[in-house]
């Protein structure tokens, strides 16, 4: 990785934990990924060859699109669907806000490769929009990413729609790991940073 692309990544990072979400308040239930330590996690998957540019990715609680923005940068095709529309909503004005930050230090703009879709992610009508929008099925994502809520959910539609060899990223782990049916804990490269686990579709 080149040093532009690491401090565009870098500056993204920073950009988005200074606008975190909290648990306290009256958008306590909303979680914001720490996207400093997700950087981490990803250079790591990057070098070991996890990661790479032909792969699709897959956020399943997008909220305001942060964690599509840095994975645009990794991938073809960065999608994401998010249940609450004022939530998604908050998407624009905030990279457009990056877009100012990025340009003015000469460093690089997301690419458009970034699809984020209104509706329930286990909705398979949002699942064939984005598959007419983008091309990509469900069952054709490499990577799924979600916070530590609805895993459960999530966890039984990867493990019966996703292809062998798709992985679920899970963030917000603690000391015990969950485990799902159909999915091998990847406990050779995780949990990362203490927080990220992975699981591989059998």
């Amino acid at each position: 990785m080149d040093k532009v692309v690491r401090k565009t990544l870098e500056t993204i990072a920073e950009f988005y934990d200074t606008r975190k979400v909290g648990n306290i308040g009256p958008l306590g239930f909303r979680r914001s990924s720490d996207l400093k330590i997700l950087l981490s996690c990803l250079n790591l998957l990057h070098e070991q060859g996890l990661l790479r540019k032909n792969c699709s990715f897959l956020d399943m609680g997008c909220a305001d699109g942060r964690i599509n923005v840095l994975m645009s940068y990794f991938v073809r095709a960065s999608v994401g669907i998010e249940l609450d529309e004022w939530t998604l909503d908050e998407y624009a004005q905030l990279k457009g806000e990056l877009d100012l930050v990025l340009e003015s230090m000469g460093l690089l703009l997301p690419p458009h490769n970034i699809h984020l879709f209104h509706g329930d992610a286990c909705d398979s009508n949002v699942h064939r929009l984005i598959e007419d929008t983008t091309g990509i099925g469900f069952s054709d994502f490499d990577f799924f990413y979600t916070y530590l809520v609805m895993h459960e959910e999530f966890s039984h539609l990867i493990s019966a729609k996703a292809k062998p060899g798709a992985i679920f990223m899970l963030y917000g782990v603690d000391k015990v790991l969950p485990r799902y049916e159909g999915l091998k804990l990847m406990s050779n490269i995780g949990p990362m940073e203490g927080i990220l686990a992975l699981y591989r579709k059998d």
